[in-house]
Protein backbone atom coordinates (compact mmCIF):
# COMPACT_ATOMS: atom_id res chain seq x y z
CA UNK A 1 0.00 0.00 0.00
CA UNK A 2 2.84 2.37 0.83
CA UNK A 3 4.43 1.52 -2.52
CA UNK A 4 1.39 2.71 -4.46
CA UNK A 5 1.14 5.97 -2.52
CA UNK A 6 4.86 6.59 -3.08
CA UNK A 7 4.55 5.68 -6.78
CA UNK A 8 1.56 7.98 -7.21
CA UNK A 9 3.34 10.83 -5.47
CA UNK A 10 6.46 10.33 -7.60
CA UNK A 11 4.43 10.17 -10.82
CA UNK A 12 2.62 13.36 -9.78
CA UNK A 13 5.92 15.10 -9.10
CA UNK A 14 7.30 13.97 -12.46
CA UNK A 15 4.06 15.00 -14.16
CA UNK A 16 4.44 18.56 -12.91
CA UNK A 17 8.11 18.62 -13.92
CA UNK A 18 7.47 17.14 -17.37
CA UNK A 19 4.46 19.38 -17.94
CA UNK A 20 6.51 22.47 -17.10
CA UNK A 21 9.42 21.24 -19.21
CA UNK A 22 7.11 20.64 -22.15
CA UNK A 23 5.35 23.99 -21.77
CA UNK A 24 8.54 26.01 -21.50
CA UNK A 25 11.64 24.27 -22.79
CA UNK A 26 10.06 22.06 -25.46
CA UNK A 27 7.06 24.09 -26.59
CA UNK A 28 8.66 25.38 -29.79
CA UNK A 29 10.01 22.00 -30.91
CA UNK A 30 6.85 20.11 -29.93
CA UNK A 31 4.70 22.66 -31.77
CA UNK A 32 6.93 22.51 -34.85
CA UNK A 33 6.77 18.70 -34.91
CA UNK A 34 3.02 18.68 -34.28
CA UNK A 35 3.50 16.66 -31.10
CA UNK A 36 2.47 19.18 -28.44
CA UNK A 37 -0.99 17.59 -28.08
CA UNK A 38 0.59 14.14 -27.77
CA UNK A 39 2.94 15.34 -25.03
CA UNK A 40 0.04 16.98 -23.16
CA UNK A 41 -1.97 13.74 -23.43
CA UNK A 42 0.93 11.80 -21.89
CA UNK A 43 1.17 14.26 -18.99
CA UNK A 44 -2.60 14.32 -18.45
CA UNK A 45 -2.95 10.53 -18.29
CA UNK A 46 0.10 10.31 -16.03
CA UNK A 47 -1.58 12.71 -13.61
CA UNK A 48 -4.91 10.88 -13.62
CA UNK A 49 -3.21 7.62 -12.81
CA UNK A 50 -0.85 9.14 -10.26
CA UNK A 51 -3.98 10.10 -8.32
CA UNK A 52 -5.46 6.64 -8.93
CA UNK A 53 -2.34 5.05 -7.43
CA UNK A 54 -2.60 7.20 -4.32
CA UNK A 55 -6.27 6.22 -4.07
CA UNK A 56 -5.37 2.54 -4.34
CA UNK A 57 -2.83 2.92 -1.53
CA UNK A 58 -5.34 4.70 0.72
CA UNK A 59 -8.01 2.09 -0.01
CA UNK A 60 -5.54 -0.68 0.83
CA UNK A 61 -4.98 0.93 4.22
CA UNK A 62 -8.72 1.30 4.74
CA UNK A 63 -9.61 -2.26 3.74
CA UNK A 64 -6.44 -4.04 4.89
CA UNK A 65 -8.39 -6.67 6.79
CA UNK A 66 -10.12 -7.97 3.64
CA UNK A 67 -7.68 -10.14 1.66
CA UNK A 68 -9.97 -10.41 -1.39
CA UNK A 69 -10.19 -6.64 -1.76
CA UNK A 70 -6.46 -6.19 -1.10
CA UNK A 71 -5.58 -8.72 -3.82
CA UNK A 72 -7.70 -6.88 -6.41
CA UNK A 73 -6.40 -3.47 -5.30
CA UNK A 74 -2.85 -4.77 -5.60
CA UNK A 75 -3.49 -5.91 -9.18
CA UNK A 76 -5.22 -2.61 -9.91
CA UNK A 77 -2.25 -0.62 -8.65
CA UNK A 78 0.23 -2.58 -10.73
CA UNK A 79 -2.00 -2.22 -13.79
CA UNK A 80 -2.13 1.56 -13.29
CA UNK A 81 1.63 1.76 -12.80
CA UNK A 82 2.40 -0.41 -15.81
CA UNK A 83 -0.13 1.50 -17.87
CA UNK A 84 1.50 4.83 -17.09
CA UNK A 85 4.97 3.51 -17.83
CA UNK A 86 3.92 2.06 -21.18
CA UNK A 87 1.29 4.61 -22.29
CA UNK A 88 2.81 7.88 -21.13
CA UNK A 89 6.36 6.60 -21.40
CA UNK A 90 5.98 5.59 -25.04
CA UNK A 91 4.36 8.94 -25.87
CA UNK A 92 7.18 10.84 -24.16
CA UNK A 93 9.79 8.90 -26.11
CA UNK A 94 7.84 9.43 -29.33
CA UNK A 95 7.66 13.19 -28.72
CA UNK A 96 11.27 13.60 -27.67
CA UNK A 97 12.96 11.30 -30.17
CA UNK A 98 10.54 10.93 -33.07
CA UNK A 99 10.76 7.12 -32.81
CA UNK A 100 7.35 6.34 -34.26
CA UNK A 101 7.27 2.54 -33.83
CA UNK A 102 6.64 3.11 -30.11
CA UNK A 103 3.16 4.24 -31.07
CA UNK A 104 2.42 0.56 -31.59
CA UNK A 105 2.86 -0.25 -27.89
CA UNK A 106 0.99 2.79 -26.55
CA UNK A 107 -2.41 1.01 -26.69
CA UNK A 108 -1.02 -1.75 -24.44
CA UNK A 109 -0.52 0.89 -21.77
CA UNK A 110 -4.05 2.15 -22.35
CA UNK A 111 -5.41 -1.37 -21.92
CA UNK A 112 -3.45 -1.73 -18.67
CA UNK A 113 -5.02 1.50 -17.40
CA UNK A 114 -8.49 0.23 -18.35
CA UNK A 115 -7.71 -3.04 -16.56
CA UNK A 116 -6.67 -1.08 -13.47
CA UNK A 117 -10.03 0.72 -13.37
CA UNK A 118 -11.90 -2.56 -13.97
CA UNK A 119 -10.01 -4.24 -11.12
CA UNK A 120 -10.72 -1.29 -8.84
CA UNK A 121 -14.41 -1.60 -9.69
CA UNK A 122 -14.35 -5.37 -9.20
CA UNK A 123 -12.71 -4.99 -5.77
CA UNK A 124 -15.83 -3.26 -4.48
CA UNK A 125 -18.47 -5.08 -6.50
Amino acid sequence: MKFFIQSGALLGLLGVALGAFGAHALRASLTASGRLDTFETAVKYQFYHALALVLVGVLMQQFGSNPAIIKLLNWSGYAFLGGVLIFSGSLYVLCLTGVTWLGAITPIGGLAMIAGWALLFWAFL
